[in-house]
């Protein structure tokens, strides 16, 4: 027999609801942790790749290895019939001809094992993209939007493989004179590695951060500070792209004095070659002047930028923009120590891992000008 019930009383359960949130970002988020972790890893091995590169070039091996063979040339030469054909591939080109006559195979072996190193690392970071995207992407981790960026990152790879090839290709010569490749080539490959860095920089940024976050953070974007940093990022990539023609023809061991260049303001040998334009690309007077100009510029547009910074409403990104600034004018000094220096390759070498450095410090910085974090007033994250 049924209890009779009070009109007072539920009907009913009598547990209490408990109102679900974040239902509808529920299952897009993805694995952005551990996404984030292997972008580090392509991060460092790109810097690795960056320095090594650096390696190579200071130690003239670019053109030891006269083939471009993706897959099969991931094995080096096995026995010395194989030493000898490659050595004998290398003599057939002018930079051995007129510069390394003198190499036995033992010097040659020396210099190649750079190269083959170089192009390794290159397979090694395809190998961890590809592992790693089809990894997520067929376990379906990859946050609602972030394949297409994530596949942009093989497919610049892949792109920078080419040009890669298509660098040394230019100095892979014979009777043409060349026993360098060619500088505008080298600053090509340079700057899509800057580009490459760049974007998994910023891929790391974001994702450190839930997509919440990052929503309510864009409401408080600095417009003029975001603007400013960016100008300054592209001035930055240009003074990479400058330097990488310095480095490209040595024109950094052609004026060692400074502030002045061989005792003048403006090199006596700015343009030696015709048609003019070419100076700007293959006069090592001109190169390096403009080079210096523009590292001037750029520091004191840094300047402007980092007393913007400092008016952030938001500590981090202060601290950011600070950041910026200290390692611009380390960047700098060491720069006028690689001139006075005549650019030996352990200070060349530190100089072009003090840019990878400064450009993630500006990416960061332009990041928080985008995406502020909200502090309260007693400085604690809101």
């Amino acid at each position: 027999m049924a209890k009779n019930r009070s009109i007072f009383e539920e009907v009913g359960t009598t547990e209490k609801q408990v109102a679900e949130t974040g239902v509808i970002d529920r299952g897009r988020g993805g694995a952005r942790g551990a996404i984030r972790v292997w972008l580090c890893m392509l991060f460092a091995l790109v810097v690795v790749m960056i320095a090594v590169g650096g390696l190579t070039r200071l130690t003239d091996s670019g053109l030891s290895i006269t083939e471009w063979r993706p897959f099969t040339g991931a094995v080096p030469p096995m026995n010395a019939a194989d030493w000898e054909s490659e050595f004998a591939k290398y003599q057939a080109i002018d930079e051995f001809r007129i510069q390394n006559q003198w190499m036995e195979l033992a010097d040659f072996k020396v210099i190649y094992w750079w190269e083959w190193g170089h192009r390794q690392l290159g397979r090694v970071i395809g190998v961890v993209w590809a592992v790693g995207f089809f990894w997520f992407l067929i376990r379906r981790k990859i946050p609602t939007g972030w394949t297409p960026r994530l596949l942009g990152l093989g497919v610049l790879g892949g792109l920078q493989g080419a040009i890669g090839w298509w660098m040394v290709a230019s100095g892979v010569t014979t009777g043409e004179g060349m026993v360098d490749v060619a500088s505008y080539r080298l600053a090509t490959h340079l700057g899509l590695a800057f580009v490459i860095l760049g974007f998994i920089a910023w891929y790391i940024y974001m994702l450190g951060r839930p997509e919440l976050e990052l929503m309510q953070a864009r409401r408080g974007r600095e417009a003029k500070l975001f603007s400013m940093s960016t100008g300054l990022m592209h001035f930055a990539f240009l003074q990479i792209l400058i330097g990488a023609l310095v480095a490209g023809i040595d024109a950094g061991r052609s004026y060692t004095d400074w502030p002045l260049m061989g005792g003048q303001v403006f090199p006596a040998t700015a343009f030696t070659f015709e048609p003019w334009w070419r100076n700007l690309f293959e006069s090592p007077g001109l190169v390096q002047f403009i080079h210096r100009v523009a590292g001037y510029l750029l520091f004191i547009f840094a300047v402007i930028v980092w007393l913007r910074g400092r008016r952030s409403a938001h500590g981090t990104t202060r601290f950011a923009f600070n950041a910026v600034i200290a390692a611009m004018a380390l960047q700098i000094a060491m720069g006028i120590v690689t001139v006075l220096y005549a650019a030996p390759w352990q200070v060349a070498i530190l100089h072009q891992f003090l840019a990878v450095i400064l450009w993630a410090l500006i990416l960061r910085a332009r990041f928080l000008a985008a995406y502020p974090i909200a502090t309260s007033l007693r400085g604690n994250t809101a």
